[in-house]
């Protein structure tokens, strides 16, 4: 379960040291669930623990992934106010393409979101389990192996559910469209 106050990232990949299921958030469709250890696990404490996956190594090895911006441990106040400033920018975005309010633009914008989300995701776990699969406990291997398979099964219906948010606008819109003409001629 989240901490209070605590606003969980909605990005589905394990933390280092995963071992607990976060709460989903409300984009669960499209983030899934989190993996951490602890709302309070930082680099320093898992490094103190002698967890085996050295962050800042991995940081340097993919400065650019959005697991860095999303999901890292951090205690960090402006961070995770970022965080959760963020993460209510694109879940106010995914109610639109859910209300089918979403403009053809945002449509495509949240789902390439979610395919960088989900791409580089995969990109992390797997750098993780290439460089210390045989140092880490066989639980944290399998939320590994369990985030790639739920972010490669995401990344697979990305353009079914494009072309459904698309249809479901335009008819939306075509449905606005035919009752402003018949409101108009009576």
């Amino acid at each position: 379960m989240s901490s209070p106050g605590r606003v969980p990232p909605r990005d589905g990949a394990p933390r280092s040291g995963a071992s607990v299921l976060d709460e989903p958030s409300v984009a669960e469709e499209d983030h899934g669930a989190n993996l951490v250890r602890s709302a309070s696990s930082t680099p320093e404490d898992l490094a103190g623990r002698g967890y085996p996956v050295d962050l800042e190594r991995l940081r340097a090895q993919l400065p650019d992934n959005l697991y860095w911006q999303l999901g890292a441990p951090t205690d960090d106040p402006r961070e995770l106010q970022e965080r959760a400033e963020e993460q209510k920018r694109w879940e106010d975005l995914f109610g639109k393409v859910q209300s089918n309010t979403a403009s053809e633009e945002e449509v495509r914008r949240y789902y390439e979101h979610s395919r960088r989300v989900s791409e580089d995701y995969i990109q992390f776990a797997s750098l993780v389990l290439a460089q210390h699969r045989d140092e880490l406990p066989e639980h944290d291997q399998g939320l590994y192996e369990l985030s790639i398979k739920m972010h490669r099964s995401r990344l697979a219906e990305i353009p079914r559910q494009i072309e459904g948010a698309l249809a479901r606008t335009q008819a939306q819109d075509r449905a606005r469209d035919e009752w402003q003409r018949s409101a108009g001629r009576e």
